[in-house]
């Protein structure tokens, strides 16, 4: 099966295309490259768009022909609803520091992103030495890469120690290795009442909630395999029937809740106290801190996988260069700006995300090693792995979570025949190319 492990490591309107003799990307043709003011987006967090001013003002101060501006992405029902509206109507800006993997596709068949592999004589060489195989994940199926390789957030579970305690088992060092383990403190917890629920993960039919339960799980059971591999879906291998089994049980024993939560539905069941681990990357640290005394370990499989070979989900956000821009030259310019080691050190120490390169352990030693949060995710950095980079992404996602919702979630049919249905469903979609 094919496997991508990351190596280290969830955003605006521009110039329009100018007729500056550039030919349309991926062509593989000559491209005529021109300089001059740009514009970016960046996620609304907080934190990036502090990370983001200080980078662009740095910039700014060094190119006085190249200036960029920047905001952040439009308010919208999503990132991607407002990135592929600017797409339709021709005014993205050039950058946008917050482009999903699993959008790239249709982004890409909409024509909006510009191929740096062929565009950009340094595009593959910059990418690969700072991201490693990493970058080999993100590469659509023609062989070009049409985004930049930037951030990641590993997924580690987080258990509440004092619920753990109350339930009689180790909280410092608790058995969370295998399936049967959880399963095993899932029935302590219950019986206890230390907590309402074991595990609260997003509730609802949306196809995005497979990233916060089955994906990571599966990555991690089966040795970081993507929901589908060759044009074929691999949920229905051992491993991942094994991953569904698992959270079908979680379901039918009352130890997962069926239920929306009221409140926010990634942090809120965990941070509230209403149940007794949940699922998140390094950033889940500031939901939780001060609220849940909290321990991390990595997500559990079927046998217990040895800690340093246990792959994980790793919510990546990439940069997308967008062919609307009209001085693609200074937006690659400022792409390797931005992403330079004091950039990426600023970016680790403002956010607590994690730089897709592989040596953010060592250029960050100091840092994280004060951070201890931070320095047990670095340690899952190196396995993270991402979704497919396929065509009918978001057909593809949501046909296998309405699957989840009946045969897992409802505990509706046989399981093996309800997900072997929407895998049939999937190969075709995959193979639409």
């Amino acid at each position: 099966m094919k496997r991508y492990a990351a190596a280290v490591m969830f955003v605006a309107v521009a110039l329009p295309l100018a007729a500056c003799g550039a030919t349309s990307p991926g062509t593989g043709e000559a491209s005529e490259l021109t300089s001059g003011p740009i514009k970016i987006w960046y996620s609304t967090n907080e934190q990036e768009i502090a990370w983001g001013e200080a980078v662009v003002e740095a910039w700014n101060a060094e190119h006085p022909d190249e200036q960029v501006s920047a905001e952040a992405i439009p308010s919208g029902k999503s990132s991607e609803d407002a990135i592929s509206a600017a797409i339709t109507a021709g005014n993205t800006p050039c950058l946008v520091y917050n482009t999903a993997p699993a959008a790239v596709p249709a982004f890409q068949k909409q024509g909006g992103l510009v191929n740096i592999s062929e565009t950009f004589e340094d595009g593959d060489s910059f990418i690969a030495e700072r991201s490693g195989d990493a970058a080999e994940g993100f590469r659509s199926p023609d062989g070009g890469l049409y985004q930049v390789p930037w951030k990641a957030n590993p997924f580690m579970l987080y258990y509440n120690k004092t619920a753990f305690a109350e339930a009689g088992l180790d909280a410092e060092n608790p058995q969370l290795a295998t399936y049967d383990d959880v399963l095993a403190a899932a029935k302590a917890i219950k019986e206890s009442g230390a907590t309402d629920f074991v595990l609260y993960p997003p509730a609802s039919s949306d196809y995005t909630n497979s990233l916060f339960d089955f994906y990571p799980f599966f990555l991690a059971n089966s040795g970081g395999t993507q929901l589908v591999v060759d044009d074929k879906a691999a949920f229905t291998s051992d491993e991942g029937l094994e991953t569904l089994e698992f959270w079908k049980t979680l379901y039918a024993e009352g130890y997962a809740s069926a239920e929306a939560y009221s409140g926010d539905a990634w942090a809120g069941p965990f941070a509230d106290g209403v149940s007794a681990m949940g699922i998140a990357g390094p950033w889940g640290a500031g939901a939780f801190d001060g609220k849940v005394d909290y321990g991390i370990v990595p997500l559990p499989t079927a046998e217990g996988t040895a800690a340093d070979q246990t792959y994980t989900f790793g919510d990546s956000k990439n940069v997308g260069l967008y062919t609307s821009c009209e001085n693609k030259q200074t937006a690659w310019d400022f792409v390797k700006f931005s992403m330079n080691a004091d950039n990426d050190i600023a970016l680790l120490e403002t956010t607590g995300q994690f730089p897709i390169r592989t040596d953010i352990s060592e250029i960050a030693a100091d840092y994280l090693a004060s951070k201890p949060v931070l320095e047990t995710f670095s340690l899952s950095v190196p396995l993270t792995v991402d979704v497919p980079n396929i065509p009918n992404t978001v057909e593809i996602w949501q046909t296998f979570r309405d699957a989840w919702s009946q045969g897992v979630m409802s505990g509706e049919g046989d399981l093996a025949e309800v997900m072997q249905t929407a895998a049939d469903t999937i190969d075709g979609l995959a193979a639409q190319g």
